[in-house]
């Protein structure tokens, strides 16, 4: 993808991943999150819905993707690996992506089920995923190194394993029957600027300096340098949603699992 380098366009293109068929457990709201507070620093965000059989944007700065049910997977599944080259091409230029629960899993080695069926992934990610009996469900928190306490909400069945040192546990879980697997004290996994987590929620608007993190991101990869130019009133108003953020953040972390 050519990068913009015009220094008066403030354009962010982002693209939501299959929203018709991986999104529950709210995670548009992680769309709406990164399209607010971008206009907030002072971007335009071109928000790109891509579902199956849809043209692909001509340009790309980031990308959020949502959890799905077994069945919304499959219908997607064809359609990924069309795009694989250039999920992994925009993956190596250092595109931020953020993929929830099932996306997280196909976007890893491969996901096999209870019944022993493999389903392969695209291989953006070093991890496959097992699926088990025993589902993972409920609030947590984990510690980040860029980003922090995260909250959010997991629900999952699948255990998912780091396989490689080229790809990083994304966060640390401080309790045993929680994050990828439940044994290892990890969550997530990050490769490049890529992002696979379990965190529903949705995630983001309950955790600002996360959607902050993939929005410098983005926009270091369109101009190269992060630079906001928000005005008095879009500064107050990101004030507002960080405190709103803050109080969501704190119920949350005190809801039993």
């Amino acid at each position: 993808m050519d990068n913009e380098k015009n220094e008066d366009s403030r354009v962010l293109d982002v693209v939501s991943l299959y929203p018709n068929d991986m999104n529950i457990y709210g995670d548009t709201g992680n769309v709406k999150t990164m399209e607010l507070r971008a206009r907030l620093y002072g971007y335009e965000p071109r928000i790109h819905a891509y579902n199956v059989g849809d043209t692909w944007p001509e340009h790309v700065d980031l990308i959020l993707g949502g959890g799905g049910q077994d069945k919304g997977q499959a219908v997607i599944s064809e359609d990924l690996f069309a795009h694989a080259d250039i999920l992994h091409t925009l993956a190596e230029e250092g595109v931020p992506m953020l993929l929830i629960c099932g996306m997280y899993q196909l976007f890893g080695e491969y996901f096999e089920t209870v019944e022993g069926q493999r389903l392969p992934g695209i291989n953006v990610l070093n991890v496959h995923t097992v699926g088990q009996d025993t589902r993972m469900i409920g609030n947590l928190v984990e510690t980040t190194a860029e980003c922090g306490a995260i909250v959010g909400y997991e629900n999952h069945s699948g255990q998912t394993i780091v396989n490689s040192n080229e790809t990083q546990p994304w966060a640390e879980v401080h309790a045993e029957g929680t994050g990828n697997n439940g044994t290892d004290y990890t969550e997530g996994a990050r490769k490049y600027n890529v992002i696979g987590t379990y965190m529903h929620g949705s995630v983001l608007p309950k955790n600002p300096q996360l959607a902050d993190f993939l929005l410098k991101k983005a926009a270091e990869h369109r101009y190269g340098t992060f630079e906001p130019r928000s005005s008095a009133q879009q500064l107050a108003q990101l004030e507002k949603l960080n405190a709103l953020a803050k109080a969501a953040f704190e119920v949350a972390s005190k809801r039993p699992r």
